[in-house]
């Protein structure tokens, strides 16, 4: 079993890090990490995220997610549907998730909303990959697809200005090739606190400073600071900052009142950019409007 420790040394150290799949541009990609965003934007929002991460790095993380979620009719229910697939090495990870948020008024401008998520999840370890030395180690025979159901919660207040925003997605930790000596994966419970906020500096220019936090038992808090600018309704281009991790630039552009496409592009600050070129994220957002929901000008959230 000691040889499987070291094998698994650097993606113990990749899954420990992010637990949960990482993306910079969170804050189009809310639905993922808090299901009260679930029906906030008004309208049916249908999401596609591709992110390759360290590249030139083997075995980096490589991410793909698609969402939907819209409002219920006219009420104040909204529904999420999400899948994630998240491959690091020799592991592929598919999750589905549904979500289901309640929004309540508590100003003319703000509603406070209430999420619940369903998650399954199933994770595959392709021993094929590893190599090792003696094929026939007996440790290694047993690796099948594991499936394991989790529940998470959230709320999130907001106005078409500002959000704050408290999650767990998973309230259940879960040990998979679990044998008693050393578990290869471990999913640990994670906490998110966001928040944001839209300055109007002109008629024709909007500035957004935002944050993210990050807290998983047995590794750092983990800070995501950004600021975006917004010029005429159209064009976005920002930078943030993972503390302690890297540096971001993201841009964007309102191609037409449904449609939205982002870029964004990561570079380490710690040792590991010696050994890949960045990281790369590009989204796809689809919006479809009726009479009641329409949202009149366009938002960073």
């Amino acid at each position: 079993m000691r040889k499987l420790v070291l094998v698994f040394m650097f993606f113990s150290i990749a899954s420990f890090a992010q637990q949960d799949a990482q993306f910079t541009q969170y804050m189009h990609n809310t639905i993922n990490i808090n299901p009260a965003y679930a029906g906030s934007r008004g309208v049916i929002s249908i999401f596609g995220l591709y992110r390759t991460q360290w590249v030139g790095l083997d075995g980096a993380p490589e991410t793909s997610t698609f969402s939907l979620n819209t409002p219920l009719n006219n009420s104040n229910l909204g529904l999420g549907v999400s899948l994630v697939n998240d491959k690091i090495g020799p592991t592929n990870e598919n999750t589905l998730s549904a979500d289901l948020s309640y929004s309540v008024p508590t100003s003319e401008a703000f509603k406070l909303s209430f999420g619940i998520k369903a998650t399954a999840n199933l994770f595959n370890l392709d021993v094929n990959k590893l190599n090792p030395e003696d094929q026939d180690d007996p440790n290694l025979q047993n690796f099948n697809s594991k499936f394991s159901p989790n529940i998470g919660a959230g709320v999130y207040w907001h106005s078409d200005k500002a959000y704050i925003g408290l999650s767990v997605p998973n309230f259940i930790e879960t040990n998979r090739y679990d044998n008693n000596e050393v578990a290869v994966f471990k999913d640990k419970i994670n906490y998110y606190l966001m928040a944001g906020y839209v300055f109007d500096l002109d008629p024709y220019i909007k500035f957004k400073p935002a944050i993210l936090t990050k807290m998983v038992q047995g590794s750092p808090l983990q800070a995501d600071v950004s600021a975006n600018f917004m010029f005429n309704d159209k064009f976005v281009v920002g930078v943030a900052y993972r503390w302690s991790a890297a540096l971001s630039a993201m841009v964007g552009f309102q191609i037409t009142d449904g449609l939205y496409v982002g870029y964004g592009y990561d570079r380490e600050t710690t040792n590991l950019r010696n050994y890949n070129s960045g990281s790369h994220e590009i989204f796809l957002r689809f919006e479809l409007f009726n009479n009641y929901s329409r949202i009149t000008s366009p938002r960073f959230f």
